[in-house]
């Protein structure tokens, strides 16, 4: 069902931060699901539509609301505590880093099968790393993002990065770059 696929989403929080680093790097893979915002018309929305439609609800509105949605109410108790959970956690994220998890989401919904498959393995090998070597690639992840693809192999390949990383964080890094990447802050796409 088109309008709960955002919950697989959820279970995998595999949306890494080779799609938007600056999350990432706060471990900050809560996802929400969709929600479509026309419901009479399942099927023609978008990742993130769920969590705007519950965007400036008073608590009491939000929970009437869930109540009222008859894809949330069939989901099992624990998975419809969890998705509260990180419907709260989202709302409770200032604006614009809402509108960079919204962007995200946006993003892995464009992906093919092959390139979010990717992008799960490169979050697993990310984690594998230690949590302040990862923070060192992640940083070079956000900042080669910014270069043509050309300039960011050089870079990867330069002596500067093979005396800074391991042969494994410079192919994670390489790996990354060929994913597409979420929008700027200032909304211009950057590949």
């Amino acid at each position: 069902m088109r309008e709960w696929m955002a919950t697989v989403v959820l279970s995998v929080a595999a949306v890494p931060m080779f799609l938007s680093p600056g999350l990432a790097q706060r471990n900050d893979f809560q996802l929400a699901p969709q929600r479509i915002q026309n419901r009479q018309q399942p099927g023609h929305g978008h990742s993130g539509d769920w969590l705007r439609s519950y965007q400036g609800l008073s608590p009491a509105e939000r929970e009437r609301a869930l109540q009222n949605d008859p894809g949330f109410r069939r989901l099992p108790p624990e998975r419809q505590q969890m998705l509260r959970q990180r419907l709260e956690h989202f709302l409770s994220l200032p604006p614009a880093q809402q509108e960079r998890v919204l962007n995200r989401m946006e993003t892995w919904e464009h992906l093919t099968p092959g390139q979010k498959q990717q992008a799960r393995e490169l979050f697993g090998r990310m984690q594998q790393l230690p949590q302040d070597r990862r923070r060192m690639v992640t940083t070079a992840i956000r900042d080669l993002r910014a270069l043509p693809p050309g300039e960011r192999e050089q870079i990867i390949d330069s002596r500067r990065f093979k005396g800074m990383f391991s042969p494994e964080e410079r192919d994670i890094m390489r790996e990354a770059g060929r994913l597409p990447f979420a929008p700027p802050e200032n909304g211009r796409p950057e590949e």
